[in-house]
């Protein structure tokens, strides 16, 4: 969201709008030979620098030592999604310097030298408020001031408090070849600058309930505009509704060679549910061929959900502990397969268990459950284990067949897999053994009746 009182974006017409040069990292993004000399504004050009050595962004944000883990987070995933890293500072002269301002804002593109970008904590530490005013220091303008914006959006002019008016202003922007973006990191909230409550300041057209102003992180043509400008060699794309499918590239044909792609889905408030309906890759001893790797966060960074996996058959059913999920696919020189397609679903609780043993409980045990939880927990234990699962307490909502609020326990780690239930109420729940190594426990409350729920421990075992 935008600070009311100033504009966030502090314009250098005669500058490159580059904010630095890129590095690319390994295996991933590369820089398509020279770092871009274009601008997304119409004017001189000032480049970095001739040769086409990659550099890396020096960022340094003292003054906000409780907030840099934040930070760093939000830089993060720019980088693992294009060939754009950000380094700490050491000695290098131009520079990023994150400071405590008094309202959101950056200057546009590279200035030189010490280059300052303003963060309030109440107010810009929003992941995507944080990539907002970066992108301005990488050179991208508001989505709303682009040079076709009237095709897309109505500006309010009446609306705009006194004073603010220049925010609002369109430019002669180049737009990369690249469509409007509605869900941009860079563009406006509906109510940004208004001067009374309910009066927007900008109205998409045709149709006025697209939502607009988003800061739950970039957006996929966010990503895209940035591997353009920049020249990224990159494969990345990002998930942002609440369900969705994607799959390896020419799936049902054959993937290429030399791949490497990214799929970051990020769901609002929530945790994601992964399913594979297809797997089929290039097999090796340790999958250093060609490989899936999951990770439990937005990027490699996160914490390994899935390591590198290979072959053919059935690829278990993950849950992330958190709304953001990192899916990498890498293929090697040599051999191809058809390759995966996957599906996910925003759900409200659960997790991935991989530790031997453990405890799984509903949502807020002791206490009582929420209403309209959908919850799923998948176990996975070494090929060669089995899982044993006891229920220690129980008490659901009681209905004929379970139909309301109930309990599942899959042999499996998919919806479709064999299931011991449903059970609610407050009758027995067997002890349960897996005939293989995954168990996916499935959980629903309705509407209506909230209860303590349940608490049931796990152990592996041969």
């Amino acid at each position: 969201m935008e600070v009311h009182g100033g504009a966030d974006i502090h314009m250098q017409p005669m500058e490159d709008p580059m904010s630095e040069q890129v590095h690319a990292p390994k295996g991933g993004c590369d820089p398509a030979g020279n770092p871009l000399r274009s601008r997304l504004l119409a004017g001189p050009v000032a480049p970095w620098r001739e040769e086409p050595t990659p550099e890396q962004i020096a960022t340094r944000n003292d003054d906000l030592a409780t907030e840099r883990a934040w930070i760093a987070d939000a830089l993060q995933e720019i980088s693992t999604l294009t060939c754009v890293q950000f380094v700490n500072r050491t000695t290098e002269t131009d520079y990023v310097y994150v400071e405590r301002g008094q309202s959101c804002w950056s200057y546009f593109g590279k200035i030189g030298g010490r280059q300052a970008v303003g963060l309030v904590k109440n107010g810009c530490m929003d992941k995507g408020a944080i990539q907002h005013e970066m992108n301005h220091a990488l050179g991208f303008i508001h989505e709303q001031a682009r040079s076709d914006r009237d095709r897309f959006v109505k500006i309010m002019w009446e609306h705009i408090v006194a004073g603010e008016q220049g925010n609002f202003g369109k430019v002669n922007s180049k737009n990369l070849g690249l469509p409007y973006d509605y869900s941009s990191v860079m563009h406006y909230g509906a109510y940004d600058f208004s001067s009374a409550p309910g009066k927007p300041t900008i109205v998409p057209v045709p149709d006025p309930s697209i939502p607009i102003g988003q800061r739950e992180g970039l957006s996929n043509l966010d990503v895209a505009k940035i591997n353009k400008l920049y020249k990224c060699n990159c494969c990345s794309s990002v998930l942002p509704k609440s369900k969705g499918s994607f799959s390896s590239v020419n799936y049902p044909f054959p993937y290429p060679n030399n791949s490497n792609c990214l799929w970051l889905i990020r769901v609002r408030r929530s945790k994601i549910f992964l399913q594979f309906e297809a797997f089929d890759l290039q097999p090796s001893s340790d999958c250093s061929s060609d490989y899936i790797k999951i990770y439990n966060g937005n990027s490699k960074n996160s914490p390994v959900l899935l390591d590198k996996y290979c072959g053919k058959g059935p690829l278990p059913s993950l849950v992330a502990s958190g709304s953001t999920m990192l899916v990498e696919f890498a293929s090697d020189e040599s051999n191809t397969a058809t390759g995966f397609r996957a599906s996910y679903n925003r759900v409200n609780c659960g997790d991935t268990f991989t530790d031997s043993n453990g405890v799984i409980t509903s949502p807020n045990y002791p206490n009582k459950y929420p209403k309209n939880q959908a919850c799923f927990w998948v176990i996975s234990s070494p090929v060669g284990y089995k899982i044993s699962l006891k229920m220690l307490s129980f008490e659901l909502e009681d209905s004929d067949r379970c139909i309301y609020d109930y309990l599942l326990i899959h042999d499996g780690s998919r919806p479709t897999s064999p299931a011991a239930g449903p059970y609610c109420g407050t009758e027995k729940v067997a002890d349960f053994t897996s005939t293989g190594n995954f168990v996916l426990v499935e959980f629903h409350s309705d509407i209506v009746w909230e209860l303590p729920g349940f608490v049931m421990s796990y152990t592996f075992g041969r």
